[in-house]
């Protein structure tokens, strides 16, 4: 998945924090409420401006920051 059009940083919104498409939400949010155990359909129910697709792109982005690291310190 090509996260790069739905997660943004803004220096002038959450310190710079990697968010979705310009929302305050992060995606460290995101990634919380999931580690937490709520399920995609739960996130939804409690925050209806964010997608399937906008919970996709931040695992996304986890991912590839994940894999970053590794390849960086690997």
């Amino acid at each position: 998945m090509d996260y790069h059009q739905i997660i943004t940083a803004d220096p002038g919104k959450r310190g710079g924090r990697p968010c979705v498409r310009g929302m305050r939400i992060s995606v460290s949010d995101v990634l919380g409420w999931l580690s937490s155990g709520m399920s995609h359909g739960e996130i939804i129910e409690d925050f209806p401006e964010l997608t399937e697709e906008d919970i996709r792109a931040c695992l996304a982005y986890a991912a590839d920051r994940e894999r970053r690291l590794i390849a960086d310190h690997g």
